[in-house]
């Protein structure tokens, strides 16, 4: 049990013993600067059972806790607020037991537990990566490492999007216009070359839709009779089909399209444990559509679709299969989910990580899950974040303006190339390592921008902004870390060091507190899908770390005892930072 628990449960006592009454649960605070204390009790919500005034009652509970908790040193009370102090030695004593655990605050998996299966990235093969894949890739991947470190089994996974008429875009414009064009013979990466295609197919469509008005069509009539999406639905039949010169034409993009994907993941630096195809999927549901027709779960219409009646929950009416008998991305997800519990019979819940336009379609996919009788429908859950804005506006893929990641990858490196260049303080380093150091800035800028924000948030975008030496940013944390790295090498690791003697200056206190959070952090991060929760505590380490050490001197100790304890502190303190920043996907330099 630790400390805020200790103290939960003897409020809770003590509210039993003197006021005969029972509360269910208890508010506890970090107690605020300008006030004495470690720790404080929020009287207000005990008076719903607790009657009189909340001074007296503070003081009855505090005094209560002194006579019952050798932790607590001492209390006082601030209108309805019962502030703790906690006893320094105790302090020391957690300090001792946590100093030498370099994986403090995770906890292992055990054998019997369920798995969790988080999807994220989940491109379309038709255009390479760009910033709103980024932050679903960081999201995804940081969640994932977040609830592994809380103690579950996790599995990475994305589907992959390789059918549609979207593909088969990029295939005809490829075809007509592309003269036996390579990604080796153009110089380009697969995902780049295809994306041009792309975008080159949306320029021809609008030309023939101007033209075919300028013959007197509407503007309607005109998109849908368009020869060029004509003949692309007419290509999308013959895959279907199986049609073998369509089907070795798609085989080939695709290729060059994940060789592009796999170079942008490794250089994004996140990975996966498996992967589900659209092309190997989409079929997929289709049975489970059959048995809810007999149990009731689903209806058939007069034209023959069939349709999940959902508003009774408070959703509307749903189709799942069309009346020709085709399925509906619902349908496909419902199969594809079904099927990932099948590969991996460990699997007891699923994260997606998708935008939060498609929150509706995720309360409907989880709802009918649900009514098919699924138990572990109950763990599913939908990471919904907000889009990525800059300050040129929004992203437009068929159009081409996009934010490609693995620019915006080099771009943020160059970045840091020039702001490091300018504080001139890479002196000795050569041109490997400035280059290794350059882009772990520029990324860890990235990263950390994004990821400090609650995922619901809409985010605005600056590169420049987010690679400051300075405030909540990714390279003022690598800095502070890289900074204990050097007094590290300056000092004796193996010096003796006797905890018991060392009293405890409110720095080196202020600054135990907050590694003692990390665990309580993990889980609530993890809890909440939040890897915001890990960067911001973060950075709250690393402001405590810095007023500890603008105040107190750690190689100039009064003495080697009180040395080698800062010294031990110092490093608790970067293998915290560097386990945080490693659940978000970040590197710490070691050097700076």
């Amino acid at each position: 049990m630790n400390l805020q628990e200790t103290i939960s449960q003897q409020v809770k006592k003590a509210v039993n013993d003197i006021f005969n009454a029972n509360i269910e649960w208890v508010e506890l605070q970090s107690t605020r600067k300008e006030f004495v204390g470690d720790v404080t009790v929020v009287i207000f919500p005990m008076l719903r059972v607790v009657k009189g005034n909340p001074v007296q009652i503070g003081e009855q509970i505090g005094q209560y806790l002194i006579d019952t908790l050798e932790v607590i040193k001492s209390f006082n009370v601030v209108k309805g607020f019962l502030n703790i102090e906690i006893d320094p030695v105790h302090y020391l004593e957690i300090f001792e037991t946590i100093k030498d655990n370099d994986a403090y605050g995770f906890v292992s998996a055990q054998p019997e537990d369920k798995a969790v299966m988080v999807e994220y990235s989940s491109p379309n093969t038709n255009k390479p990566l760009h910033l709103g894949h980024i932050r679903n890739n960081l999201l995804g991947y940081s969640v994932a490492e977040i609830l592994k470190a809380s103690g579950k089994k996790v599995y990475k996974t994305q589907i992959i999007n390789d059918r549609g008429i979207h593909i088969c875009k990029s295939m005809l414009a490829w075809k007509r216009f592309g003269n036996e064009e390579t990604p080796e013979t153009s110089g380009l990466k697969g995902d780049k070359l295809v994306g041009n295609y792309y975008v080159k197919f949306d320029q021809e469509y609008k030309k023939e839709i101007q033209a075919l008005i300028g013959q007197g069509k509407t503007e309607d009539e005109a998109k849908k009779q368009a020869p060029i999406l004509m003949e692309a639905q007419e290509m999308l039949q013959k895959w279907e089909a199986g049609d073998a010169e369509t089907v070795a034409l798609w085989e080939t993009m695709n290729a060059w399209v994940y060789k592009g994907f796999d170079e942008t993941y490794k250089n994004l630096g996140v990975d996966f444990d498996n992967l589900y195809y659209e092309s190997q999927t989409y079929l997929l549901g289709k049975e489970f559509v059959a048995e809810g027709l007999k149990s009731g779960v689903f209806f058939k219409k007069e034209d023959g679709s069939v349709w999940c009646d959902l508003t009774e929950d408070g959703l509307d009416e749903k189709i799942v299969l069309r009346s020709d008998g085709t399925a509906v991305y619902m349908t496909q997800d419902i199969g594809t989910a079904i099927q990932r519990v099948k590969d991996f019979p460990d699997v007891g819940g699923m994260v997606y990580t998708v935008g939060n336009e498609q929150e509706y379609h995720f309360q409907v996919l989880f709802l009918i899950i649900k009514k098919l009788g699924f138990e572990w429908a109950k763990n599913l859950f939908h990471l919904s974040y907000g889009m990525v804005d800059l300050p040129s506006g929004k992203m437009k893929s068929r159009e081409g303006t996009v934010v490609d990641a693995d620019d915006l990858i080099v771009e943020m490196a160059q970045t840091a190339e020039e702001i490091s260049e300018e504080l001139g303080k890479l002196d000795g380093y050569s041109a490997d390592e400035k280059e290794a150091l350059y882009k772990a800035i520029g990324l860890g800028a990235l990263k950390y921008f994004i990821l400090k924000v609650d995922p619901k948030k809409r985010i605005l975008f600056d590169p420049k902004e987010s690679i400051d030496f300075q405030g909540n940013t990714g390279p003022f944390i690598q800095y502070t870390y890289a900074r204990i790295q050097s007094i590290l090498r300056k000092a004796d690791a193996n010096a003796p060091l006797d905890i018991k003697a060392i009293e405890l200056h409110e720095k080196e206190k202020e600054l135990i507190k907050q590694l003692f959070l990390f665990p309580e952090v993990i889980q609530n991060a993890a809890d909440n899908h939040s890897p915001a929760l890990i960067a911001n505590y973060t950075y709250d380490l690393v402001k405590e770390f810095n007023s500890f050490y603008q105040n107190v001197s750690i190689l100039g100790a009064e003495n080697e005892n009180e040395k080698a304890f800062r010294v031990v502190l110092s490093r608790k303190v970067a293998v915290t930072i560097k386990n945080a920043f490693g659940l978000l996907g970040i590197a710490v330099p070691e050097r700076m």
